[in-house]
């Protein structure tokens, strides 16, 4: 059922574009309600507006806490225009319909965002805009409801192109809109109060929504909620895919635990190459070196500017995606020779420390791992202590082995990832697989260092390391069985440190 706009109410926060919209209205002779700096505008634009207090009869209130809650207002925008007795309650009343309602919000979030103070928070938190939004979406029948500025497009589009005649289905396309812009605001809120999780209760809010091409397989659908513009510049490439983002988080929270210049090189959420070096190409060709056949396709990052001697090498190899904080004038036309290459440039925004995932009929929270252990949190259990170059190389392979699929063992040595053996039911399994990826590569594990993501059950572990040369381990401890393991190497002059932290990763 199509309905013309007579009588509109406004009441928005932000004025931006609003002046094309109020001067549509007058142009087709809508009545226009409206109230404080809103009012202000409008009037200074010359055209006729009624201020909310005409119609309720009360002034504004409590520092303009209360304005537009009143029955005259939400009786008019509330009233079914086909039901006899809402029809009657008006006349008996008073009360006029409102069939259009604009709203813009206090900005909440930006207010948090700001650093601002309690108080002003607080003050941020919209009442009567919520109400005025709810009220109108919930009468969409006869009702057009324009809950931010987001939705003014389309308001215009009605206006300049169907004369201020909207059907059933726009309207309740914007009462659609109107309650996902409420939930978020009310989520935030929530957020906000909740901050310090006095209340265990699960709210996520996300407004931006990006499909995908499809999910983890081209069978399943994916979207992605979330501002991804907020963290990276996409200079080029193609569409960024489920799978691609997968392995751009699993690349930028590995990266954020090296301080020095360091390259890493990721495929399936796990490092198949990582390197610190002071100077960048080397670290890149350090980090290559680890595994150059699972390099292919995979994803790179680095936390300094990328020059141009080193995107000369990167160029050389085939990859997905490539992410750093800056480029050197003259590197990103090195690495656009290929169009699909997707090149980020990675913005200094921190990252959520909450993670959350869907499971079964739920949904899981954690706090992330943003735990590393330095040489102070390592704890010789053995007769042999590690030299500083090896506490180097234990500190270094404890970060990638945190980043990499559980179980896993990392072998690493003089700042370079030489192997690691990852996502195995067995963590012997998963140090074999290492050793023979490193000899593989034409790496000497002798004298290499390892780590483990979690304690070792049984000795077999630090047997198969020291036959492979390796005389130096780190890993968290805590297993019944820890003395075996202790025994064997001083037995076999090995030096072993304890951390106390697990790093599992799922």
């Amino acid at each position: 059922m199509n309905k013309k706009i007579k009588t509109a109410l406004i009441s928005v926060y932000y004025k931006d574009h609003l002046e094309e919209i109020v001067r549509k209205l007058n142009e087709q002779q809508v009545s226009i309600i409206s109230t404080g700096g809103t009012k202000e505008f409008i009037e200074k634009l010359g055209i006729q507006v009624t201020a909310v207090e005409e119609i309720t009869t009360y002034p504004s209130i409590l520092g303009g806490r209360v304005k537009t809650l009143h029955p005259k207002v939400f009786g008019g925008i509330l009233a079914r225009l086909d039901n006899k007795q809402d029809v009657k309650d008006m006349e008996q009343y008073g009360i006029h319909s409102i069939d259009l309602v604009v709203v813009d919000l206090y900005p909440f979030e930006e207010t948090v965002a700001s650093g601002a103070g309690d108080a002003d928070i607080i003050e941020k938190i919209d009442i009567g805009g919520i109400s005025l939004i709810r009220a109108a979406a919930k009468n969409y029948r006869d009702v057009v409801i324009i809950p931010s500025k987001e939705q003014y497009p389309e308001l215009l589009n009605m206006l300049s192109n169907q004369q201020g005649e909207t059907t059933l289905e726009q309207r309740r396309s914007l009462a659609l809109e109107a309650f996902a812009v409420t939930s978020h605001y009310d989520a935030s809120i929530f957020g906000y109060f909740n901050r310090n999780k006095e209340k265990v209760a699960f709210r996520q809010s996300f407004d931006m929504a990006k499909p995908l091409r499809y999910g983890e397989n081209p069978h399943q659908k994916g979207t992605f909620y979330g501002n991804f513009e907020a963290l990276f510049e996409q200079v080029q490439g193609k569409e960024i895919s489920y799978n691609n983002l997968l392995d751009i988080e699993a690349a930028v929270y590995l990266i954020d635990d090296f301080r020095e210049p360091t390259f890493a090189i990721l495929k399936h959420n796990n490092a198949c190459g990582v390197a610190s070096r002071p100077q960048l190409i080397d670290a890149w060709k350090a980090a290559l070196a680890g595994d150059p056949v699972s390099a292919y396709g995979g994803i790179l990052i680095t936390n300094v500017k990328v020059d141009a001697a080193t995107a000369q090498e990167i160029d050389k190899l085939f990859f997905e995606v490539v992410i750093a904080p800056a480029y050197e004038p003259g590197v990103l036309e090195i690495l656009q020779k290929k169009k699909n290459r997707i090149i980020l440039i990675r913005k200094d925004v921190a990252l959520p420390q909450v993670q959350f995932r869907s499971m079964l009929n739920g949904v899981i929270e954690q706090d992330r791992d943003t735990r590393f252990e330095s040489k102070q949190d390592m704890k010789p259990v053995t007769k042999r202590i590690p030299v500083d170059q090896e506490y180097n190389d234990l500190v270094f392979a404890n970060k990638v082995v945190k980043h990499s699929k559980s179980n896993t063992i990392v072998l690493a040595r003089d700042g370079q990832l030489i192997a690691s053996g990852v996502g195995q039911t067995s963590r012997v399994d998963a140090l074999k697989q290492a050793i023979i990826k490193a000899h593989n590569f034409g790496f000497e594990t002798k004298g290499a260092v390892m780590a483990s993501d979690a304690f070792f059950p049984f000795a077999d572990c630090v047997e198969i390391a020291n036959e492979a040369g390796i005389k130096v381990v780190i890993q968290p401890g805590g297993s019944v069985r820890d003395q075996d393991s202790v025994d064997y190497c001083d037995k076999n002059d090995m030096a072993m440190v304890f951390t106390g932290i697990r790093h599992f990763k799922h």
